[in-house]
Order: C-alpha cells, then sequence, then structure tokens
C-alpha cells in the first residue's frame, strides 16, 4: 500500500511539474489559417488554440458556422486581422462577454500597413452603365496612372474606403508577421502569465525562423524578379514590395464580385501589352476565368495561395505558404 501511494505521489509531481505539460491553456480563437499559424507557434508546449475559417473557404465570403460561435463564447482570447478582412465577424465580436480579450492585429505596433491600389490594371470590376463615365473621369483627373500604364477607375477605391482603405493582407510580409507575433506573444503573455517562459522561448524561435524564411523566399524569386505577372485578385502588394517582384495588375480587386466583361478584356489587353508571363489563379475562385485572359496570349497559368486554403492548419503552415508563393512565381515565371 505505502509503494502505492508513493508511486501515485510520484505520478501527481510529475502532471505537475513535466517542462512538456504546461498550467491550463487559455481559450483562444484565431480567425484565419496564417494567423492562426502565427498563434499556434507561440502556444507550443501550452495548448492549440481554435480556428474559424477551415480548409479552402476564404474570409471573403465566409459565414459564420454555429460551432465557430460556441467557440468565439467560450474564448479567453480572439486573434483576427481587422475589420477590412474578415467583416463576417464584426457583430459576433461585438457581442462577446467582457470576458475576452479581442486583438485587432492590424493594429500591431511596428506593422506597416500599405493602402488599397487606385485604378488601371488594379481597378476592381465592371461598373455597368456608370463605368464609362467613372473611366473618363480617371482618365481627366490622373494622367500620372495612364503614364504608369494604369487605365482604370475610382471607384474601386472609394468601395475600399468604406473598410478603413488599408490592403488586409499583411502577413505576406515577413517583416508584419514578425510583429503581429510580438502582439501575439505580449497579448498570450499577459492573460496567461504562468506559461510567460514557454510564450517566450517560442516567440524567439518563431522571429528566428522567420528571418530565415525571408533570406531564403528573396534568393528563389531573384532570378525572376524582373518578369511581370498577373494575379487573380490583388492581395500580394506585401509581398511583391518586400521581394520587389513585378505584379502587373489583377483580375480583380474584391474576390466577392466576379469581373464583368469589359474589365476582362481590359486585362487580356494588358497582359499582351506587358507579355506577362504568367496569369495566376487562387484555390477559393473559379479559375476559368484565367483561361479567358490567356487566350491567344503567350502568357502561362499559376496558383497563388495568399491564404493557405490548400494547406493543413498549424504552426508549419505560415512558412510553407511563403514557400509555396516564392516556388510558384518563379516555376511559372522561369518556364
Amino acid at each position: 500500500m505505502k509503494r502505492t501511494r508513493l508511486a501515485l505521489a510520484a505520478t501527481t509531481a510529475t502532471l505537475l511539474f513535466s517542462p512538456a505539460l504546461a498550467l491550463a491553456a487559455p481559450q483562444v480563437v484565431v480567425s484565419i489559417k496564417p494567423i492562426h499559424s502565427l498563434v499556434a507557434s507561440i502556444m507550443k508546449g501550452v495548448g492549440e488554440p481554435s480556428l474559424i475559417v477551415e480548409g479552402a473557404a476564404s474570409p471573403h465570403t465566409y459565414s459564420l458556422k454555429p460551432s465557430n460561435a460556441r467557440a468565439l463564447e467560450n474564448a479567453d482570447v480572439v486573434f483576427w486581422v481587422g475589420h477590412g478582412l474578415e467583416a463576417f465577424l464584426e457583430k459576433p465580436l461585438e457581442a462577446l462577454p467582457a470576458k475576452a480579450k479581442i486583438v485587432e492585429l492590424e493594429d500591431a505596433p511596428g506593422l506597416v500597413k500599405l493602402p488599397f491600389r487606385e485604378g488601371g490594371a488594379f481597378e476592381a470590376h465592371d461598373h455597368g452603365e456608370h463605368e464609362h463615365e467613372e473611366h473618363a473621369h480617371s482618365e481627366e483627373g490622373h494622367d500620372h496612372a495612364k503614364e504608369a500604364g494604369h487605365t482604370g477607375e475610382k471607384h474601386a477605391a472609394e468601395e475600399h474606403e468604406e473598410h478603413g482603405g488599408t490592403d488586409m493582407h499583411l502577413w505576406l510580409d515577413p517583416a508584419n508577421a514578425k510583429a503581429m507575433a510580438a502582439e501575439i506573444a505580449s497579448t498570450l503573455i499577459e492573460v496567461d502569465p504562468d506559461n510567460k517562459a514557454l510564450y517566450e522561448a517560442n516567440a524567439k524561435a518563431l522571429d528566428s525562423e522567420i528571418d530565415a524564411l525571408d533570406a531564403e523566399i528573396a534568393a528563389t524569386v531573384a532570378p525572376v524578379a524582373d518578369k511581370p505577372f498577373v494575379v487573380f485578385h490583388d492581395a500580394y502588394q506585401y509581398f511583391e514590395k518586400r521581394y520587389k517582384v513585378r505584379v502587373a495588375g489583377s483580375v480583380t480587386v474584391s474576390p466577392e464580385t466576379m469581373p464583368g466583361a469589359e474589365r476582362l478584356s481590359q486585362i487580356h489587353a494588358k497582359i499582351a501589352e506587358l507579355k506577362a508571363g504568367c496569369v495566376f489563379a487562387e484555390p477559393q475562385f473559379e479559375s476559368k476565368l484565367i483561361a479567358v485572359v490567356t487566350e491567344g496570349t503567350d502568357a502561362k497559368s499559376g496558383t497563388l495561395d495568399p491564404e493557405g486554403g490548400a494547406l493543413t492548419e498549424g504552426p508549419e503552415l505560415y512558412p510553407q505558404l511563403m514557400r509555396n508563393l516564392a516556388t510558384s512565381m518563379a516555376e511559372c515565371l522561369s518556364k
């Protein structure tokens, strides 16, 4: 009996003090896969965050499920990018109990934000009978855009101003990913100070991993950085500016709204004019439009996945997402 009690005491001590087992983890909910990956990396050894937008779903078109609502109701912390990306979360977050700490990562200290591009090759979509009137106004008021090869409209920018005017694909610059990771770690330490040492160690490791990833991507895309290409929607500004690649335009700015015939004709002409090497689809949206705009040109087609829709969620998703973008660009543009 004495031996049994000693064994039980030893087992209990192991469970309580083993470094592999952290104290009770906070309930953490994350909106989208790239951010979830950063949070999961920092929570290694503590717990696993819940993800809202799973699989190949897109935050641009997502509808909250009952299971998502339950996870939010029980959350201690919720991480999301912000109003301009996960609009479906605005009202549910407003209704959460006061105990939940809601962190809008677009406000992370040190994060660099870029405005939506106006007009031209990054015009959003066909605006019907108002299109020609807007186009004429754009040509009169924005000759500098025309000189740069941009001949589109003002209306797209006005639409995005309603969402704050910021391009919300912030994670596609590794420097921004590091800024968000620092804010995630700071928040988790505030909410769960008992696990501070683990959060700090994980954040430091992630920071180093992102630095190495940044250098790797720069080397991958350098040989094709001067070759123009077209993307499905204008999600790649941060990646473009970080690595000096040449995004010549997008089929649409807003993937919620498919482009009209005139818009597709404009992009087709732009591809031919610039001799764009590739046009990239995305797994969440219809790729048949890519065939339409590349028909009769020398442009090849490829796929880019800026939100990791085709990847398995978890700590490895963010570096894999970024590597995949670089590899897809390099492979398509070097053919």
